[in-house]
């Protein structure tokens, strides 16, 4: 049977250019003959580019030192895949600043490889991905878009059990301490730091993050002076340098920021310097964490074999989706490294929930306009649903802002 895409849907700013037909799939190879056997079968597969307006222009040390400019929407790829009996999932990508049309672009190309697969053979499919765009790599821009594909069929497989995704995975607890970033800014006045922290605690959330990095340290000292004496010395404080610092800056920094009581400092050195964040968690007490910016599992390994972190921060959409994320979490676990993923909580405290060492969620408020559904927060922790996979369904709010959307039917 021939393959063509359904009629394309687009935002009233966008276009869209018609794709070509899609090849019938062909049988899988190997000895396991997947595509023969009989069951359910994926039979379209909807993608849309989301733009997500921010209501403020958002910095960090980078903008500060003129390396980026502010933030002012988040880029997502959506996939929604559905099977020809009738089961459905749903997942994301995501990008910041630059990279957005890429993703989508990509999906676009390598999407079509799904029609006719079972979509319980996730392991499988996530390496026919790779192969539909081999020549693109395995890291990056690449595997982000196939994350937006592998988490909706992990999504699909957990809705078809009927059981919460963490379950499906096999959790260790129905709940994640979590933590708030989104609050803590640069950009954001020290007075409006402060009332931001209080507000996320009397919310429920846990701990309180802040940025720091900006070219004067000391100033970055004074802030954070005033964030511990606001929120005393029982509630967790984290600060987060997004890879501002040199080494002996960072390692000035560490020393002076012992006195504070730290549940870590996160990203002080560049994301892929190894040695230097090795020898930060080797000479300082207050914990290092990072890997968020990295983007697959070999990356990640480079911190693991240095022993370059004691909590590493994977973030599931940027390795390759959930089938990547789960094989980085048994590494890091076997190396005995604390869990706590970076953004898109949506996802990542059904990981968190499934990872053996206590883990923390990070808490952003602003993926929240995207979802009818949204997380229960109280006593420092993010609460598992009993909606089944992610538990999370678009809103028309995401509806009203997608700019383009295909979708491909068998």
């Amino acid at each position: 049977m021939a393959l063509t895409p359904a009629p394309s849907t687009t935002s009233p700013s966008s276009t869209s250019s018609p794709s070509t037909a899609a090849p019938d799939p062909a049988p899988a190879p190997g000895p396991q003959g997947a595509a023969s056997l009989p069951g359910d079968r994926i039979a379209s597969v909807r993608l849309s580019s989301v733009y997500l307006p921010l209501a403020t222009p958002v910095s960090d040390a980078k903008v500060l030192t003129g390396v980026q400019a502010p933030m002012t929407e988040i880029a997502l790829l959506f996939a929604e895949i559905t099977t020809k009996d009738g089961h459905d999932g749903i997942g994301f990508s995501y990008t910041k600043r630059a990279g957005g049309p890429g993703q989508y672009a990509h999906a676009r190309e390598i999407a079509p490889a799904l029609l006719g697969e079972d979509p319980s053979d996730i392991g499988r499919l996530w390496t026919k991905l790779v192969w539909a765009g081999a020549s693109v790599g395995r890291s990056g821009l690449a595997t982000q878009a196939i994350a937006a594909l592998d988490i909706a069929l992990w999504d699909l497989k957990a809705r078809r059990a009927g059981l919460p995704l963490a379950k499906l995975l096999g959790a260790h607890r129905d709940s994640v301490r979590c933590y708030n970033t989104s609050g803590g800014f640069l950009h954001v006045p020290i007075e409006q730091v402060l009332d931001n922290a209080t507000a996320a605690l009397e919310r429920g959330i846990g701990g309180i993050k802040i940025k720091v990095g900006q070219p004067d340290t000391a100033a970055d000292l004074r802030r954070l002076t005033a964030v511990r004496e606001h929120l005393g010395d029982a509630v967790p404080l984290m600060v987060d340098a997004n890879q501002q610092w040199d080494r002996p800056t960072a390692r000035r920094m560490g020393r002076a920021m012992e006195r504070f009581g730290l549940t870590w400092i996160e990203e002080p050195l560049d994301a892929y310097d190894a040695e230097g964040h090795a020898a930060l968690t080797a000479t300082l007490d207050t914990p290092i964490a990072t890997g968020e910016m990295l983007a697959g599992v070999g990356e990640h390994m480079a911190l693991i074999d240095a022993r370059a972190c004691d909590i590493i921060q994977p973030d599931a959409p940027r390795i390759g989706g959930i089938t990547q994320f789960l094989k980085l979490a048994a590494l890091a676990d076997h190396h005995g490294l604390h869990l706590a993923p970076h953004f898109a909580m949506e996802i990542h405290l059904h990981l968190a929930a499934a990872y053996p060492l206590e883990p923390w969620v990070e808490h952003f408020e602003w993926l929240e306009p995207l979802f009818e559904d949204h997380l229960e927060i109280r006593d420092g922790r993010m609460y598992l649903s009993a909606r089944p996979g992610l538990g999370i369904t678009l809103s028309d709010r995401a509806r009203a802002w997608t700019r383009e959307s295909e979708e491909f039917r068998r």
